[in-house]
């Protein structure tokens, strides 16, 4: 299993540690699919601000005494597909360029500016790498870099996830790779991050997203403490809405946790990173072993088959983690795969009756008894007495605001990003030629129509 480290200072009073995190295994390289915004693997950033402290919780059991101090998870299980996620750290990652060699060495590691005040006229259905100004990274993953970029001619600001095709076809990674875009092409809904254009060169894809800059919740989370319930209602619900919109388009999310929820400058959830997501119809079910060990659900890990399911289950964990401070199973691998199946799940006594009743109904182990799995799908989840207080419709128009705003000064502002990556210089190193005779890759060039928000990110 593969880790990452989380390393800053926190108050006393917050649920959270103080010693240092253990050092990354030496044997590996980190390999998953949430380079967008990735997790929080780097030195300590800023300090805890206390200005949304009335969202903060320090829990207390009903006599009145301090909830035990959780061990909060200083190093995290990240996602997996198939029978290993790891990588051979003797493959050395070379840095990522944006230039590649045969195309007229076309330079876009320093800024590209036009002149003032002129308009993009290229036709919108050809866009490419001299359409960005790059701005500076802001995530990386295994043969993938993130960039925040500005299109060319305009204000608008975007997430430039920049992946080598020599290190996808290495790890035969070719149909997730296609999968995500695919999938990405066919969800438009406000608590989803959209795919704006996607487009390839001889060496790398290219997917341009939203830029998402409130950080995600695991950065939140850990820098600010426990959630409230009624702030945890309000981010549970717009997950809940998200995953009900992907499962009634034949879609499974199967990596939901904390560091794929990204928060937006107004605090609304943005749901990311479908490397994992599968198409699926009704009669059929998936038998991978994928997704993050925390969050997968009792049928992946006993690999009988699964489907939407386990998306309730993960949606229970990550609600789990937001009121208490932790996911509910924990240990080494072995450990919390056997948790996962046999162990009942444990509620502090601090939390509403309303809420140990939808953890329980989410956390059943078996599927079918599993709220949201009923003849009434993801209307159960909605329906439960914790959701009372929701106007679905309200909350889909995002008319609903969380009580917690992210610290955001702006469209450019990276703030809520680890300053490993933001201070990063972007420097130029050449890929390898994809041993393959066909591009796999055919027909993966992407324009959004006009979408939801229909204002520019």
């Amino acid at each position: 299993m593969v880790f990452s480290k989380l390393s800053r200072p926190f108050p006393k009073h917050l649920l959270l540690p103080v010693k240092p995190p253990d050092a990354l295994p030496s044997d590996y390289a980190e390999f998953d699919f949430s380079d967008v915004f990735g997790p929080a693997t780097c030195q300590a950033s800023p300090q805890v601000s206390f200005e949304n402290s009335k969202n903060l919780v320090v829990g207390s059991d009903a006599s009145g005494s301090l909830y035990k101090d959780p061990a909060v998870i200083c190093s995290r299980s990240h996602s997996l597909v198939g029978p290993s996620s790891h990588v051979n750290h003797q493959l050395k990652l070379s840095k990522l360029t944006l230039c590649d060699p045969d195309e007229d060495s076309l330079e876009l590691i320093k800024p590209v500016t036009e002149e003032s005040g002129k308009e993009l006229t290229k036709p919108c259905t050809a866009v490419g790498l001299e359409d960005f100004e790059v701005l500076r990274v802001v995530g990386r993953g295994a043969f993938a870099k993130v960039y925040q970029v500005r299109r060319i001619g305009t204000s608008e600001i975007y997430a430039m996830k920049v992946m080598r095709k020599d290190k996808i076809m290495e790890k035969n990674h070719a149909e997730y790779m296609k999968s995500e875009r695919d999938i990405l092409t066919k969800v438009d809904h406000p608590f989803i991050v959209q795919l704006r254009y996607s487009f390839q060169t001889k060496y790398r894809l290219y997917l341009v997203l939203d830029f998402v800059n409130g950080g995600h919740l695991f950065y939140q989370l850990y820098r600010q403490g426990l959630f409230r319930e009624d702030l945890a209602r309000i981010y549970t619900a717009q997950i809940v809405s998200a995953v009900s919109h992907l499962h009634a388009n034949g879609i499974m999310h199967r990596d939901l946790k904390p560091e794929n929820v990204l928060l937006d400058a107004d605090g609304h959830v943005k749901l990311t990173d479908f490397g994992l997501a599968k198409q699926f119809d009704e009669n059929t079910r998936s038998n991978s072993l994928c997704g993050t060990l925390e969050f997968m659900s009792p049928e992946i890990i006993l690999g009988k088959g699964h489907d939407k399911a386990a998306d309730w289950w993960s949606v229970g964990i990550l609600l789990y983690e937001m009121l208490t401070g932790k996911p509910p199973f924990t240990g080494n691998r072995q450990k919390i795969q056997q948790k996962i199946i046999k162990d009942k799940i444990k509620l502090p006594s601090f939390l509403s009756s309303e809420a140990h009743s939808l953890l329980k109904a989410l956390l059943q182990k078996e599927p079918s008894k599993r709220l949201g799995c009923g003849p009434g799908g993801s209307e159960e989840i909605k329906s439960h007495k914790w959701f009372k207080s929701i106007h679905w419709k309200k909350l889909e128009a995002r008319k609903i605001r969380p009580s917690f705003l992210p610290e955001v000064a702006g469209n450019l502002c990276v703030a809520n990003f680890e300053e490993c990556w933001t201070n990063m210089p972007i420097l130029d190193s050449p890929a390898t030629t994809p041993k393959s005779n066909e591009n796999p890759f055919k027909g993966f060039t992407y324009v959004r129509p006009g979408s939801f928000l229909q204002t520019p990110p």
